[in-house]
């Protein structure tokens, strides 16, 4: 991809960027009007149709049914004659699941070992996990607990906390009662498990009402984690809301007693675990940030450390270059597991993998899964995939790892935190505000005019890799030093804003 100076006027040279030398497309990098020319490798196209910014123009002819290469690889088959200098997009694009052959790995790679590296200053842990963040949480154990322990929260409102308290956060949703008692019941409290237990978190209470599906007890007792960091109230054993806010106030005062005990120390960066997410995506999300954030990762795993790619439903299409990549036979088949029961999941409600993208991702230049996906998986770079887990379940590292999840962002995040990752990594290209109420996120705009309209809510701005004044690895490095700092307490803008969105997936029917 040759780079550009977005301050200047679109020339033929500089209209549109050219990411594979198979690729028969081109993406727009400024809204360009018909009769715009494009100079590529010799050639010079006349566009016959406005494009709009990230949006994707023919550079040669293709047939009915022929097939649209971005990123080298398959995206979707024209409905119709797709003319050199046309918009290609939702109206002249055919969606279609792709039969691939895979290329399953022969070997067995041995898990990366932790190297020599930065160290960062965080919270170790008696499990040996490290926390980025010292906060003591307020977990809901169903809905039904679910505003008191937001009364609870709010009830330090403007209170200066001790030092080495990050805050008090509450985990208010709309499950744990009502729910078919099995595979939903059990993802539920391993989520709320993985929140309580989690090394962000110093102490937590797990609130109840007393009669839901969810019971406390589940979190309590033998063979339970953390227990001495964790207690259990239901409102109708405490008296009511009024009295469960002061007890839990009262028990939360010895909590803080011992967080403002627990000091930062030099850990490894081995002990990081970075999820790695996209929401409000847009064409440039696979040319920028994605990229970028693939650099950071692949150097993470090199010096042992975790990143964690999510998103079941946006590696649809692109799931084959992770099978090459796997660390075993076993890794790949459990990646295609995942995969498969995803589509199952969704035959049973009518729906489709192409049901994501959406209008916004669409209205960005994304026309269909395939091309999201191609673009999605950029963010976990080139290192083998070690692990593959389940919703919320632990994540081990070190490594590249994958979790499925939906692509739903808020349930999305709630899976890897559940999972133990301590920061999380957001690229973004449409504009997304999201956070979590106890890992730092940290937002990357994937161009630009974005983040010029959305600076109190980016992090980075990769936009200045397609504008030419940055490279991908230059970024990449950017993003990796700023999560050392943010490891260490240095604040995200989604966390200066205070969002806290958390939401548990709900997998099975309303009782």
């Amino acid at each position: 991809m040759s780079l550009v100076d977005i301050s200047m006027p679109p020339t033929a040279e500089n209209a549109v960027i050219h990411l594979h030398g198979r690729d028969n497309i081109a993406v727009a990098r400024v809204p360009l009007a018909a009769g715009q020319k494009v100079r590529l490798g010799g050639r010079e196209i006349t566009l016959l149709d406005a494009v709009p910014m990230g949006h994707k123009v023919a550079l040669e002819d293709i047939p009915a049914g022929g097939a649209i290469i971005r990123y080298g690889q398959l995206m979707g088959r024209a409905r119709v004659r797709i003319e050199p200098g046309r918009h290609v997009h939702t109206h002249n694009v055919a969606y279609e699941e792709i039969a691939f052959e895979y290329q399953f790995p022969s070997g067995d790679l041995p898990l990366p070992k932790a190297a020599s590296g930065p160290s960062f200053q965080g919270y170790l842990r008696e499990d040996g996990r490290a926390g980025t963040r010292n906060y003591i949480a307020v977990v809901a154990a169903s809905n039904c607990a679910a505003h008191t322990a937001e009364l609870i929260a709010a009830s330090y409102a403007g209170q200066t906390l001790p030092t080495h308290v990050d805050g008090i956060v509450a985990f208010p949703h709309g499950e744990g009662c009502g729910m078919s008692i099995g595979p939903d019941s059990q993802q539920l409290q391993r989520t709320l498990g993985g929140v309580l237990n989690h090394p962000n978190v110093s102490a937590a209470i797990i609130l109840g009402l007393g009669c839901e599906v969810n019971q406390i007890d589940h979190y309590l007792g033998e063979g339970a984690p953390r227990t001495d960091r964790l207690v259990g109230m239901t409102l109708q054993s405490s008296g009511g809301t009024t009295a469960t806010v002061e007890a839990a106030r009262q028990t939360i005062a010895g909590m803080m007693e011992r967080a403002t005990a627990e000091k930062r120390v030099s850990i490894p960066a081995g002990k990081l675990v970075l999820g790695l997410n996209c929401g409000g995506s847009d064409s440039f999300s696979g040319i920028t940030a994605n990229p970028a954030l693939g650099v950071c990762s692949d150097m993470l795993a090199e010096i042992g450390a975790a990143s964690v790619l999510a998103e079941t439903t946006e590696i649809f299409g692109a799931e084959h270059l992770l099978v090459r990549r796997a660390r075993n036979r076993a890794v790949a088949e459990k990646l295609l597991e995942m995969v498969r029961g995803y589509k199952t999941y969704l035959n049973r409600f009518g729906g489709s993998f192409d049901d994501n993208p959406s209008p916004g991702n669409k209205e960005g230049g994304l026309t269909n899964i395939l091309e999201k996906s191609l673009g999605a998986v950029a963010k976990a770079g080139a290192s083998p995939l070690m692990e593959v887990v389940d919703y919320a379940e632990r994540i081990h590292g070190p490594g590249f790892v994958f979790m499925n999840t939906p692509g739903y962002d808020p349930v999305s995040l709630t899976g890897l935190a559940a999972g133990g990752c301590n920061l999380i990594a957001f690229t973004t290209g449409r504009g997304s505000a999201i956070g979590f109420p106890t890992i730092p996120v940290i937002k990357i705009a994937t161009n630009t005019s974005m983040y010029q309209r959305m600076r109190d809510n980016m992090d980075v701005n990769a936009g200045r890799i397609a504008d030419g004044q940055a490279q991908v690895d230059g970024v990449g490095r950017e993003i990796f030093d700023l999560i050392f700092r943010v490891a260490a307490g240095e604040l995200t803008c989604a966390e200066r804003l205070g969002h806290k969105e958390f939401v548990p997936w709900r997998i099975g029917p309303v009782m």
